[in-house]
């Protein structure tokens, strides 16, 4: 984000479009473990149905951009529901940022990680998240392990 500092505002249905783009650049490079018919399963789920059962914030870029949403969080419940950044500006503190606000802002205690996705454990965790429990399956009944992390 070129040293400013991150803006978070909410998100409205009308910027759905964008942030399933967003929610699909980033699960591709960081989900490899999903097969395409799983993503092709979800996407739909997530736009139709799940993006309206949370609170959803979001970071835009600058002028240039013309206000493209970067990055993006979901949250219901003390539960971090969604977090997802733009492939192409992972390590810019977007993450952190939108993690930080759903914490403090939105009273966020716990996420849920793939535990195929290392990357994210360690990311939760550098941010004071630790694992709770384990389920052998995801939300949908799939075979893909999910860690219960908490802030402890």
């Amino acid at each position: 984000m070129n040293g400013h500092s991150i803006k978070i505002e909410p998100a409205g249905k009308g910027d759905y479009g964008q942030l399933i783009q967003v929610w699909e650049a980033s699960v591709r490079a960081t989900h490899d473990f999903l097969a395409e018919e799983d993503i092709q399963y979800l996407k739909p789920l997530i736009l139709e149905q799940y993006f309206d059962l949370v609170d959803l914030w979001c970071v835009r870029g600058d002028s240039h951009e013309q206000g493209r949403i970067l990055g993006f969080c979901g949250v219901a419940e003390g539960s971090l529901e969604m977090l997802f950044v733009s492939p192409e500006c992972r390590g810019q503190g977007i993450g952190s940022a939108l993690c930080g606000h759903a914490v403090r802002v939105l009273g966020v205690v716990k996420v849920d990680v793939n535990e195929q996705n290392p990357q994210a454990k360690g990311f939760y965790e550098s941010l004071g998240f630790r694992i709770v429990s384990k389920s052998p399956v995801d939300g949908q009944g799939k075979p893909y392990p999910i860690l219960h992390m908490a802030l402890t």
